[in-house]
């Protein structure tokens, strides 16, 4: 289960870092990266989507954040209760002939 939220996490944090970088400072959305052509190749609906994507991706960021904040916070087990014991043979001493 953990590790099924944590690959959502990891792919939700990546697509949330492609989005806000393709999205321009001044709202353009899709068309800063098309040399500057903004509303016209894409329209205005490129700004209500991508706002829409990043806003759904952040929340669904913040939910697999406290959930595996939730999920590591209940297994308290040392690392010392995790290593196996070992068992030291003694040394054998040569007898005198």
């Amino acid at each position: 289960m953990t590790n099924l939220i944590l690959g959502i996490h990891i792919v939700a944090s990546l697509l949330l870092i492609l989005i806000v970088l393709m999205q321009s400072a001044k709202g353009g959305g899709l068309g800063g990266a098309f040399g500057g052509v903004t509303e016209t190749a894409f329209g205005a609906q490129a700004g209500t989507f991508l706002t829409r994507l990043t806003t759904t991706l952040a929340i669904l960021f913040m939910v697999t954040s406290l959930t595996l904040a939730v999920f590591s916070s209940k297994k308290r087990v040392s690392v010392m209760e995790k290593e196996p014991t070992v068992e030291t043979i003694p040394e054998e001493t040569p007898e005198d002939e």
